[in-house]
C-alpha cells in the first residue's frame, strides 16, 4: 500500500488524484491532504477519503473545517494547520509518496521537504523548478528521491524516454541515450487565430476558456499567454538536463500528442492520449507499472487531421520571455515567475489588460539580470522582491 500526500488537493490536479486514488483503492492510501482556502471541498474530501491528516494554510478556512471534524464527532482525520504542517507531513516517516499540486511559489518548501527526505515525488508544481531547479534536482540526487513528472508535456516526455533515463530525472544523459530534441507541445491557448489588433479587448472569461483542457483560472490565462508553455519549458531543461537548446516548442491545437523525443536515428516517439490529466497523474503513481485512470480510449477514426506550427513570438511574447530567461539564470527565471503570478491575478481581477501581462512581467525581470541564485534563501529573496518590484509596477500601469 502506497501512502500518499496530495499538497493541494482542493486545485484540478488534486481533484483528478484523487479519483485515480479512488479507482485503485487496493494500492493507494491518503495519508494527508492539503487545501488553502477552499474548506467546502476539504470537508468533502476528509468525508470521502478519510485521511490521518488534513492541514489547511488560511486560518479562517482552517477554523471552520476544524469546527466541522469536531461537530460531526471525525475522529479519522487530524486538522493541522499552516506552513509548518505542510512541509511536516511532506516529510513524515509513514508517508511514502507526494503529490505536489500547489499552484505557484507556495509548493515550493513542502516540494523540497519531500524530495530532501528520500520520498517519491510526482511533480506538478512548476515552481519548485522554475525557482530552484539545480537545489531541486541535487538534493533529489543527495537523499536518493525519485522525481516523476505530471504535467502532461513532462510526463509525455518521460514515457518517451528509455527506462534508464526515466530512473535519473533531473540528471538524464541524453546525448549517450542518442536523444537529439526533446519537442514540447502547446494548444497555443484560445487566442491562436485571434487578429493581434484586439488582444487590448481580450477578458477575463475569455483567456480562461481553453479550447482543450479543464484548468484553474491562473493556469488558463497562462496557457492563453502561452507563458505556461515558457515554464514548461524551463521545466524540461531541468527534469530533463536538457541544454536549452534541445527544447523545440511545437504548437499543436488539438491537444492529442502531448509531447515528443526525436532521436539522432530519425527516430519520433511520442505519447498521445485524450486531454485528461488523468492518464499523466496514473502514469506517474504507478510507475514502472500502469492503472486504470477513468479515462476512455483515445478513439482514431474520429480524431481527424493533426496539425502542428511554429510558435509566433509576436503573438506568444511571453513565450519568448521565458526561453531567454531560461538561456540567463536562475535568478531570472524566479523573477519571471513571481511577476507574472501578480499580473495574472490583476488581470482576473480586471486590473490591467492582457497585453499587459507581458510588459509587467518584462520590466520587472530586467532589474534581476545580476541577482544572487547560488541558494535558496537568496532564490526565495529574489521571489520576494521580484514580487515588491512587480506591486510597483502594477501601480504604473494602473495609473497611466
Amino acid at each position: 500500500m502506497n501512502n500518499i500526500v496530495v499538497l493541494g488537493g482542493t486545485g484540478s490536479i488534486g481533484t483528478s488524484t484523487l479519483d485515480v486514488i479512488k479507482r485503485n483503492q487496493d494500492k493507494y492510501s491518503l495519508f494527508a491532504v492539503s487545501a488553502h482556502k477552499n474548506a467546502e471541498r476539504m470537508m468533502q474530501i476528509i468525508q470521502e477519503y478519510a485521511p490521518k491528516v488534513a492541514v489547511v494554510t488560511d486560518n479562517l478556512a482552517y477554523e471552520k473545517v476544524k469546527t466541522f471534524v469536531k461537530d460531526n464527532r471525525i475522529t479519522s482525520t487530524e486538522v493541522l494547520y499552516g506552513m509548518d504542517s505542510l512541509n511536516a507531513v511532506a516529510k513524515a516517516d509513514e508517508v511514502d509518496s507526494v503529490m505536489s499540486a500547489i499552484v505557484g511559489a507556495a509548493g515550493l518548501k513542502p516540494t523540497l521537504s519531500a524530495i530532501s527526505s528520500g520520498k517519491t515525488v510526482y511533480l506538478a508544481n512548476k515552481e519548485s523548478l522554475v525557482m530552484s531547479g539545480k537545489i531541486f534536482v541535487d538534493n533529489a540526487k543527495r537523499y536518493k528521491a525519485k522525481i516523476v513528472p505530471v504535467d502532461s508535456e513532462h510526463n509525455a516526455i518521460f514515457q518517451c524516454l528509455p527506462q534508464k533515463e526515466q530512473e535519473r530525472i533531473g540528471h538524464c544523459a541524453l546525448t549517450e541515450a542518442g536523444i537529439r530534441n526533446i519537442l514540447l507541445t502547446g494548444s497555443g491557448g484560445p487566442f491562436r487565430n485571434r487578429d493581434l489588433s484586439t488582444f487590448n479587448e481580450i477578458t477575463p472569461e475569455e483567456a480562461v476558456s481553453h479550447p482543450n483542457w479543464s484548468m484553474g483560472k491562473k493556469i488558463s490565462v497562462d496557457s492563453a499567454t502561452m507563458m505556461n508553455k515558457g515554464l514548461e519549458f524551463i521545466e524540461a531543461k531541468w527534469l530533463f538536463n536538457a541544454s536549452v537548446d534541445d527544447i523545440k516548442v511545437v504548437i499543436h491545437p488539438e491537444s492529442v500528442i502531448h509531447s515528443m523525443v526525436q532521436y539522432i536515428d530519425g527516430s519520433v516517439l511520442a505519447q498521445l492520449g485524450k486531454p485528461d490529466m488523468r492518464t499523466p497523474i496514473a502514469r506517474a503513481m504507478a510507475w514502472p507499472e500502469r492503472i486504470e485512470s477513468g479515462v476512455s480510449d483515445l478513439d482514431f477514426f474520429s480524431l481527424g487531421s493533426l496539425t502542428f506550427m511554429e510558435p509566433d513570438f509576436n503573438r506568444y511574447p511571453c513565450l519568448k520571455l521565458a526561453i531567454e530567461a531560461c538561456h540567463t539564470s536562475q535568478a531570472l527565471t524566479t523573477a519571471l515567475n513571481a511577476a507574472n503570478e501578480v499580473a495574472v491575478y490583476a488581470f482576473l481581477d480586471r486590473k490591467i489588460k492582457f497585453v499587459d501581462i507581458y510588459k509587467l512581467c518584462a520590466n520587472v525581470i530586467e532589474r534581476f539580470v545580476k541577482a544572487d541564485d547560488s541558494c535558496l534563501e537568496s532564490i526565495l529573496e529574489i521571489d520576494a522582491n521580484a514580487r515588491i518590484e512587480a506591486m510597483s509596477q502594477l501601480e504604473r500601469i494602473i495609473r497611466g
